[in-house]
């Protein structure tokens, strides 16, 4: 059912692999670590989740990563040629869904990022302001512009600018994730944050809710279902050890979440705030809590300035997953594709803007911003990543994946194959103990 992966195309690199383990965990660490991660850890029980988190990074998240980056690597294409080559009849439908999966992610995630950049310059002048303030003028609107405008500029120039912007953001957010873990362990709550965090309650594992959702963080936590693996893949340099470069992001993202619990959760228990405020947490609870510190203004640049840099990197990644279908799909010019993706995010994501201004626009009921989230949130993630697997393991021979992974990495194509065929039935499960 798959064509021939024989005739790769002529593609712009990566100029290394660590240039590639740079740009993928720039596009990976994203909010999904630093925002979701934290708040999903307080909304699920601390330690339980946690562990159910790191299990299904391990059986099925890294696996699937791998065989989403090798299959863009053997491919050397955009998602929907990649999806189009393993399999005739409906790679095509299912890698176009992907896109579109990631342009109504994007749209609304061009907002959200806005929010950060309009945090962290609120921090710089001293005057951070309560969300509901924040949002009661058109700032969502204003930042929402400016982050896509300074996206477009960057992208405009190819490969070597995301290339470039990842090998200057990534260091600089470590050392603001080092420097703010090191201030937060230095509070109070530090003790009553250990326990929460360490302590598991292993009845909780008997939720099958609490699975569910600590397989979408792991997929979150490596960008899997969303295309970017596939098209990050796509421009990787033939001598890259693919599982070698995986994993070093994968203990990336995975450390880094885990970091972003050191640095809020100690915060939420010396100030008495809820670890269960949900997704409030970051812009509506935390500057409370930086209010009443002392020195809590400049802790309040490092935080703000960091969520900002995560953002915008995973915004780059997810803009360029568009771009590259536009242009290959439509053989448009680079410039002319970027234009083109620039303008449809202005488009769509307006309507999520203007959801939290005057305008207060509602779909459903909900902010606009909501509604789009839940169509592409956790439930439209783990199916994405899921029934991708299954379409490359159900259609692409196992010589091909040995081939794309490596010699060295017989052991990992076996696993990759043995989740890739079992993940449609997988998702099956999923529906029938979730929905019926």
């Amino acid at each position: 059912m798959s064509q021939a992966f024989d005739t790769p195309d002529t593609r712009a690199q990566w100029s290394s692999e660590p240039a590639f383990v740079f740009s993928m965990t720039a596009a990976a660490v994203g909010l999904g670590n630093l925002w979701r991660f934290p708040y999903m850890v307080g909304e699920n029980g601390g330690g339980a989740f946690i562990l159910a988190y790191l299990i299904c990074l391990l059986v099925f998240g890294f696996p699937i990563m791998l065989l989403e980056v090798g299959t863009g690597r053997l491919a050397t294409g955009n998602t929907v040629k990649t999806f189009r080559k393993a399999h005739r009849k409906f790679g095509s439908l299912f890698g176009s869904f992907v896109v579109l999966l990631t342009v109504a992610i994007t749209s609304y995630y061009l907002v959200i990022t806005g929010w950060t950049l309009g945090y962290a310059v609120s921090a710089v002048s001293f005057d951070i302001s309560s969300f509901d303030e924040f949002t009661s003028g058109y700032n969502s609107l204003y930042y929402f512009f400016a982050v896509t405008f300074l996206c477009v500029a960057i992208l405009i120039r190819g490969v070597e600018a995301i290339e470039k912007v990842s090998k200057f953001l990534m260091p600089i957010l470590l050392l603001i994730i080092i420097g703010l873990v090191i201030i937060s362990l230095q509070l109070p709550g530090r003790k009553e944050a250990s326990e929460f965090i360490l302590a598991t309650d292993f009845s909780r594992l008997a939720d099958f809710n609490i699975w569910f959702f600590a397989l979408g963080q792991a997929f979150f936590t490596l960008a899997v279902g969303q295309g970017y693996l596939i098209t990050y893949g796509s421009y990787i340099p033939e001598k890259t050890n693919i599982p070698r470069a995986c994993m070093i992001v994968t203990i990336t993202e995975t450390s880094i979440a885990f970091l972003a619990g050191w640095i809020i959760f100690p915060i939420v228990f010396t100030y008495g705030l809820d670890p269960g405020e949900g997704s409030a947490l970051a812009f509506n609870t935390l500057p409370l809590a930086f209010e009443q510190m002392t020195g809590g203004a400049y802790l309040a640049i490092g935080f703000f300035s960091l969520f900002f840099m995560a953002a915008f990197s995973s915004c780059l990644a997810g803009l360029k997953v568009i771009i590259a279908a536009i242009e290959e799909e439509f053989r448009f010019s680079h410039t002319r594709a970027i234009l083109i993706t620039g303008g449809l995010m202005i488009v769509l994501g307006v309507p999520s803007a203007l959801s939290f201004s005057p305008v207060s626009l509602e779909m459903m009921g909900m902010p606009f911003l909501d509604f789009v989230d839940q169509f592409g949130g956790t439930n439209t993630v783990v199916s994405s990543g899921l029934i991708g697997a299954g379409i490359f393991c159900w259609s692409i021979p196992r010589k091909k994946i040995d081939q794309t992974l490596g010699a060295q990495s017989r052991f990992w194509s076996g696993k990759i194959m043995w989740v890739g065929r079992a993940a449609p039935f997988f998702l099956l499960l999923i529906v029938l103990l979730r929905f019926v």
